[in-house]
């Protein structure tokens, strides 16, 4: 069971590559909010309990139980995706894995070094436990760089002097493309960690990219991993051909996150069903912006809107249309893009056209997820019914469902009673009834 599990692990083909990352040394996990941070740890988490290791994680500004849920689910599609043998089977080296997981869990992002320190001690002594990997998710990058390298130094000391490889997880600006070197907020710290992977949207997967291994920055450590797909929610190894459509696990709703732009109508009732069902939502605005929506509600700047301006020769040729330039309306494009790139599915209302292009602004979107080959469903206001596009063109759909955990919901201005009932229909055939209110 334990061996099978090790088939889809994005750390095992690391490994193969860059070799274990060894006793006290730091291995750090980059993205952009949302791409999957806290899923690769898990992953590298579960890889490390299947080969009967011990395994300490520090949850820092997250809920026990959603982190609880985070291993379970994961650990239950990794037996699906494995072949892993009956029910009864998988519950049972479950069980047994969990003898050797603890997981630490605090409100605050901050984390002293003593109080590291104070747990390690603790469980060797109350418990005769000595982790093998220590994970740190959620730490709080911004402080002073002389006292955050120091807090650093002490952790990888910890580490070294139980035995344990150290993995931490630091976020990167919205405005970041995928970089070559160590990006902020962890620029300051080449000389302390060990290994550095970006995690970045590629397509329908995400990508791992190394930025730093052992003091060599650049495209020459790039160079030292060959390309790495994972599947976007769960953040194991990809299928050779994509994930079946519908076939992703199911998380808890507080798990999952709908990207939006806050605009009367279509986009208006996407957030006020996500707030219904106890979905986060953000929602991407800028200066001059018209919001109906408040919650969630994520500012960009301008070097972020900038982020958003697709010029490919290949995007354009796919659009048989002109927009408007003025620049309100390029800033409009712009955000849209943000709201696209790091879903893992984009869901629109409007009017699909002839050429198989959506009507209106918001159609954007639709090209941006075609372009991306990211799962694109359309409901047309005008036959009534949803669409899904296979690649080619636009097959019916009759009832699809939220699959994915960071999902885009956008479409026009102007809702129909209809449109409104597609999309609460949506979502309750996601997640059943609203949440309760309190």
């Amino acid at each position: 069971m334990s061996s099978a599990l090790l088939g889809k692990s994005p750390l095992r083909t690391i490994e193969t590559s860059l070799g274990p990352l060894g006793p006290g040394a730091l291995g750090l996990v980059l993205a952009r909010t949302g791409v999957g941070k806290t899923a690769f740890l898990v992953q590298i988490a579960l890889d490390v309990l299947a080969r009967e290791r011990g395994v300490l994680h520090f949850a820092l500004g997250q809920a026990l139980d959603l982190v609880q849920s985070y291993y379970e689910t994961l650990y239950e599609d990794l037996c699906v995706a494995s072949g892993a043998s009956s029910a009864g089977g998988r519950e049972a080296a479950w069980t047994e894995l969990l003898r050797r997981r603890i997981i630490q869990a605090f409100a605050e992002r901050a984390i002293s070094a003593d109080r590291v320190e104070k747990a390690l001690d603790t469980f060797a002594q109350s418990l005769a436990f000595r982790p093998e990997v220590i994970l740190i998710d959620g730490f709080d990058w911004s402080g002073a760089v002389a006292s955050t390298a120091a807090t650093l130094g002490a952790f990888k000391s910890f580490a070294r002097r139980v035995g344990a490889e150290l993995w931490m997880s630091a976020p990167m600006p919205r405005a970041a493309g995928a970089p070559s070197r160590l990006p902020v907020p962890c620029d300051g710290y080449a000389a302390i960690i060990d290994r550095a992977l970006v995690l970045e949207p590629t397509g329908p997967d995400v990508s791992v990219q190394v930025v730093l291994e052992r003091g060599v920055e650049g495209p020459e450590a790039a160079l030292r991993l060959p390309l790495v797909r994972l599947q976007p929610d769960t953040l194991r190894l990809a299928t050779a051909d994509g994930e079946e459509e519908g076939s992703g696990p199911r998380f808890p709703r507080s798990a999952y996150t709908l990207l939006s732009g806050a605009a009367q109508g279509a986009e208006a009732e996407f957030g006020a069903c996500a707030e219904r069902h106890g979905i986060a939502e953000i929602n991407f605005s800028f200066e001059g912006h018209a919001a109906a929506r408040t919650r969630g509600l994520l500012q960009l700047s301008e070097q972020e809107l900038r982020q958003g301006d697709v010029s490919s020769p290949k995007l354009t040729l796919h659009i048989a249309r002109t927009y408007p330039g003025t620049p309100i309306f390029r800033k409009v494009l712009q955000s849209i893009w943000h709201q696209v790139h790091t879903a893992g599915e984009v869901f629109v209302v409007g009017s699909i056209l002839p050429d198989d292009t959506i009507k209106g602004g918001t159609g954007w979107a639709a090209e941006l997820a075609k372009h991306e080959q990211k799962p694109l469903r359309v409901y047309d206001q005008e036959r009534h019914a949803w669409a899904f596009w296979n690649g080619l063109a636009f097959e019916p759909d009759p009832a699809p469902i939220i699959t994915r955990t960071r999902f885009t919901g956008t479409g026009t201005r102007f809702l129909t009673d209809d449109g409104r009932a597609a999309i609460r229909g949506l979502f309750e055939r996601s997640f059943g009834k609203p949440a309760a209110k309190g």
